[in-house]
């Protein structure tokens, strides 16, 4: 009977250290490649490819949108914060130390304080008192909450920082696009008036 109450109790010792099954990415049916491989792609994104036009007009477009741009700013700010986040969450899978002081001077009153003796000097002294305090805590992740909350706190930050990088692209396009229409508009008006012109 003794041993099963120790087996029973191995076992539920060793079921509580368990953290749980890793992240598995669930599967989806997707295309083998895609029109461009992911490493031309990334190469396209992460470089200033609208340069390519040799157009400073366009260049300080795109420099002031990102600038100014509302949108581009709330993007950074969530980078922020959900850094913030993951650093905060990731925090507490290590010792946490904290320190500190106080320091205090007191005297006592002459008027509530004990009756004086009589021929004593110094009857109501002046007391200092200094107090010195250091503690240590740690969360022992037996169940994995903390490990779980890293990983999700960082999931988190790592899509807000590729919803900027999708802000600044289609900001990007938005104003190369709009910027080529006008000049395309621009040369259709030229050829008009040269063509009105010559009639």
């Amino acid at each position: 009977m003794r041993r099963t109450w120790i087996a029973a109790a191995f076992a539920l010792g060793a079921a509580g250290c368990m953290v749980g099954p890793d992240y598995q990415r669930p599967q989806v049916d997707v295309p083998q490649a895609w029109r461009v491989e992911e490493k031309n792609v990334q190469a396209v994104t992460n470089t200033s490819w609208w340069e390519q036009y040799n157009d400073p007009v366009l260049n300080d477009l795109i420099q002031s949108a990102l600038q100014e741009n509302k949108d581009v700013k709330i993007a950074a700010a969530r980078i922020e914060q959900f850094l913030g986040l993951y650093t905060t969450t990731r925090a507490g899978l290590f010792p946490q130390v904290g320190a500190g002081w106080n320091a205090s001077r007191q005297r006592i009153s002459e008027k509530t304080g004990p009756a004086p003796i009589e021929n004593t000097p110094n009857t109501f002294p002046t007391f200092s008192n200094f107090e010195l305090f250091l503690n240590a805590t740690w969360e022992i992740d037996l169940w994995g909450k903390l490990r779980r909350a890293t990983e999700a706190a960082r999931a988190n930050m790592l899509s807000s920082e590729e919803a900027s990088k999708s802000v600044i692209l289609t900001l990007v396009t938005s104003v190369t696009n709009s910027y080529i229409n006008l000049r395309d508009l621009d040369k259709q008006l030229e050829v008009t008036r040269q063509t009105a012109k010559s009639y």
